[in-house]
């Protein structure tokens, strides 16, 4: 589904990615740790056209969506839950979930917004019981179900989670690793981000391991899960 091959990224004169490549299969979760500074975000904003990439390419069932506008990339099925939610704080739960679905109200697509719509308040009731409730005065659980619904509305087939559970509390974990276990289930494919290395990893079927811009490993979860050099990283004891 997803190809990246060989890109760089830089911020300024600071390179962010190097040669990086990954895949990610139809119907997979794959999973992306490293440390902090890693340049896990910056792939995922370079996928979704919002960091450009030099050099390499960027193909998407069987498209090179390379250097493409963010806006083209969510219209053809590539979506991102940014780093840190990022919700219109000031508007409402209903007004950030329609904002989501915003290529849709350009094509009018008026019933098409509808139904999806109730389709993110069955995965996540606690939105449908606050539509009026400004979105910044959620708790951080529900700020997160909130932007992952917001995504949702794009109808993505695939899906970019950027560090969906930090600063959260564990119970609140739990329940978002369950959420992104129903969205595979019904068919989303997902590219995960995270820092809770063990559980992206034990959620996913496949990782790469990201290290100051490049891939340094990559292999099946389960292997990386009883990888020693992963372990003695990124899982701890």
């Amino acid at each position: 589904m997803l190809e990246v091959t060989d890109i760089n990224a830089y911020y300024g004169a600071i390179q962010a990615l190097k040669d990086v490549s990954i895949a990610v299969g139809e119907r997979q979760i794959v999973s992306i740790i490293g440390a902090n500074g890693a340049g896990k975000t910056t792939l995922l904003r370079t996928i979704s056209g919002l960091t450009p990439s030099k050099g390499g390419s960027i193909s998407y069932d069987n498209r090179d969506v390379s250097g493409l506008p963010p806006a083209k990339i969510v219209g053809l099925g590539i979506c991102q839950v940014p780093e840190g939610r990022q919700l219109f704080t000031h508007l409402t739960v209903i007004d950030n979930l329609r904002l989501g679905a915003y290529l849709h109200f350009k094509k009018r697509l008026h019933r098409e917004i509808d139904e999806q719509l109730e389709r993110v308040f069955i995965k996540f009731p606690i939105l449908k019981e606050r539509p009026k409730q400004i979105a910044g005065t959620l708790s951080g659980g529900e700020q997160q179900m909130l932007a992952i619904g917001r995504a949702l509305m794009s109808k993505p087939k695939l899906l970019l989670l950027d560090e969906p559970t930090m600063g959260l509390a564990p119970l609140v974990i739990m329940e978002i690793f369950r959420v992104i276990r129903k969205l595979h289930k019904g068919g989303t494919t997902i590219l995960l981000v995270e820092q809770n290395a063990r559980l992206a990893l034990r959620i996913g079927s496949y990782g790469y391991v990201l290290d100051t811009g490049e891939v340094t490993l990559e292999g099946k979860a389960m292997e990386l899960l009883d990888n020693k050099d992963v372990k003695q990283a990124y899982l701890g004891r």
